[in-house]
């Protein structure tokens, strides 16, 4: 347990450890960077609007798309016995364990569901009738679905892939970016929090490489 722990860097969970201490301590950061998209008279414009809709839709089928490509992969690798993009079955199992642990479980069935911390648009201060409640603290009464958020993690998610590939660092980086981009748009459709957004990443990050350090120990990294 101890070396599967050590596969996330000391710079990780100090990361996280501060990253998580700052929202606790500063909840109005929260507000601060939800008020950026808030129109007084007009709620938060950019609800609904296109390219807040394509980067909300894009998440749910670009992951079916991937998904579904890299299981006919594995399937085309096991009938024909060939060994393509090297996409073994354990490396299948993989990337549908951190979607399924760290999206599936984690974030949308234990986090969202239970919760209970309301979204920005639902919030009094944003013209909406639920009390705002501080990351990390968990609301009993009051039925909310924001902690943490579910698309970014699903864009997140990808980082399984990256892990896989020749060049992770490059691929990281676009799965870093696209996650930020989904995050930035849900925050902008009043839908969640920065910390939301941010919880969700180390969430993923965490499963990622723990996960990675299960399946693939060092005599048998891909």
């Amino acid at each position: 347990m101890i070396k599967v722990a050590a596969a996330i860097p000391l710079w990780g969970w100090t990361a996280m450890a501060v990253i998580s201490l700052f929202f606790l301590l500063f909840p109005q950061a929260d507000l601060s960077v939800a008020s950026l998209f808030y129109v007084p008279s007009g709620g938060f414009p950019a609800a609904k609007s296109f390219w807040e809709q394509v980067l909300y839709y894009s998440v749910p089928y670009g992951l079916m798309v991937l998904y579904g490509a890299a299981a006919l992969l594995w399937l085309f690798n096991a009938v024909f016995n060939r060994n393509v993009m090297r996409f073994t079955g354990r490396k299948l199992l993989y990337v549908l364990l951190v979607l399924g642990i760290g999206s599936g479980l984690i974030v949308n069935a234990l986090l969202k569901e239970h919760w209970g911390r309301a979204r920005p648009a639902e919030t009094i201060v944003f013209g909406g009738h639920k009390t705002f409640s501080p990351a990390f603290v968990p609301v009993s009464g009051q039925v909310g679905n924001s902690f943490s958020c579910g698309h970014a993690s699903g864009a997140f998610a990808l980082l399984a892939f990256a892990r896989l590939a020749r060049r992770r660092r490059l691929w990281s980086m676009l799965v870093l970016g696209y996650g930020a981009v989904v995050g930035v748009a849900r925050m902008a459709a009043g839908g969640h929090f920065l910390s939301d957004v941010a919880v969700s990443f180390f969430i993923m990050y965490i499963v990622t490489e723990l996960l990675y350090a299960i399946l693939f120990p060092p005599k048998e990294t891909p």
